[in-house]
């Protein structure tokens, strides 16, 4: 499962300023002006390109609804780029990111002390840097379980050792069986 990559569109999805088309044939008008043509937003979807004529015309209404999630997928990867792209900036740059979870939490820890893996339910707010590494690795194409070992890391410094005040023996935190995952920036 891609959780990581998952979270990251919804939290973009949050950015929207303004709502994407709500009909199907403002849904495939915004996407014939952004791809060119009918047969682009076919080939798209997986259509033919009278279908796309037929919802841009209005002569259907409805659209499958394989089809139609299709069609709303393309639509919201495509909405509102700049804003996305201002929200990371900022969030790489000054604001950072906000995870909440819940998920088993193991870790290395000295001699002595309990390494065992246990869920737990946290929000912890990670620094800039840890939000330009998320999406560094997310555009580069990086596998859920290395992104989830940023959030790890990143973990580990705030929450763990509360930036170096405690637990500095604590070597490696893992992140396993996500209940749940959200970002925030």
């Amino acid at each position: 499962m891609a959780e990581i990559e998952d979270a990251i569109e919804r939290a973009d999805r949050e950015a929207f300023t303004r709502e994407p088309p709500k009909t199907l044939k403002g849904r495939i008008g915004y996407l014939i002006r952004q791809l060119g043509s009918a047969r682009a937003v076919a080939q798209e979807i997986g259509v033919t390109a009278d279908s796309v004529n037929r919802y841009r015309r209005g002569a259907r209404k409805h659209a499958r609804p394989d089809v139609a999630a299709k069609i709303d997928d393309a639509v919201r990867a495509r909405w509102q780029p700049q804003v996305r792209k201002r929200r990371q900036r900022q969030a790489a740059a000054t604001g950072g990111i906000t995870v909440e979870t819940r998920a088993r939490f193991g870790y290395t820890a000295p001699i002595g002390t309990t390494d065992d893996g246990r869920f737990r339910r946290l929000t912890v707010h990670l620094p800039p840097a840890y939000a330009q590494r998320l999406f560094d690795a997310r555009d580069s194409g990086a596998s859920d379980q290395e992104m989830r070992g940023i959030i790890a890391e990143g973990f580990k410094e705030i929450y763990f050792q509360d930036g170096g005040a405690r637990a500095t023996g604590l070597t490696d935190v893992e992140i396993t069986d996500i209940d749940y995952l959200d970002l925030d920036y």
